[in-house]
C-alpha cells in the first residue's frame, strides 16, 4: 500500500495542463463553427432578399405591360420618338420600382414588325424599350434591372395606307 501513497506525492499537475489544452482546443472549434454559421445565415438572407426583389420586379413589369395594354389606343407604347422626351417616359405605377420607356425607332422610316407567320403590308412596328429597376438590400445599395423590348404593331405612315 505504500506504493500508492508515493505515486500521489509525485504528481505535478499534468492532468490539469492536459485538461486546459483540451478546453482551449474545444473552444477554438466552437468559435470557428459559430463564425461559419453566422456567415451562412448572412448568405441565406442575401439570397432571400434578392429573390424577393426579383419577384417584385417581374410582377411590376407584368403589371406595367398590362396597364398599358388596357389603355388601348392611348397606350404609351404608341408614342413616336418625337413624343418621348430625351430621358424617356416614366411609367412607374408607384411602389419601389422605376420604369422608363424609351423609343428605339430611329430614322425616317417605320420599322417592319418581327415575323409571326408572314409580313403584312401597311403594318409597321413601334419598337420600345422598357427599363425597370428596383433597389434592394440594406440601405437599398443593390440594384436589379430588367430590360423589356416591346414591338407595338401600328399602321405605317410611310406606306400611304
Amino acid at each position: 500500500m505504500e506504493y500508492l501513497n508515493t505515486s500521489r506525492t509525485h504528481q505535478q499537475g499534468v492532468v490539469l495542463i492536459v485538461a486546459l489544452i483540451m478546453v482551449i482546443a474545444v473552444t477554438g472549434i466552437a468559435v470557428t463553427l459559430m463564425s461559419s454559421s453566422s456567415i451562412d445565415i448572412k448568405i441565406t438572407n442575401a439570397a432571400q432578399e434578392r429573390e424577393i426583389a426579383d419577384n417584385t420586379l417581374m410582377g411590376e413589369v407584368q403589371k406595367t405591360m398590362a396597364t398599358e395594354a388596357l389603355r388601348g389606343g392611348n397606350s404609351r407604347f404608341f408614342l413616336t420618338p418625337v413624343e418621348i422626351p430625351l430621358g424617356g417616359v416614366d411609367l412607374a405605377l408607384g411602389g419601389k420600382t422605376k420604369s422608363l420607356l424609351i423609343n428605339l425607332n430611329t430614322g425616317a422610316h417605320d420599322l417592319q414588325c418581327p415575323r409571326k407567320f408572314s409580313y403584312t403590308a401597311g403594318i409597321s412596328c413601334n419598337m420600345m424599350q422598357m427599363n425597370t429597376t428596383i433597389a434592394y438590400g440594406s440601405k437599398s445599395k443593390h440594384t436589379l434591372a430588367v430590360v423589356t423590348g416591346v414591338a407595338q404593331e401600328m399602321v405605317s405612315l410611310n406606306t400611304g395606307s
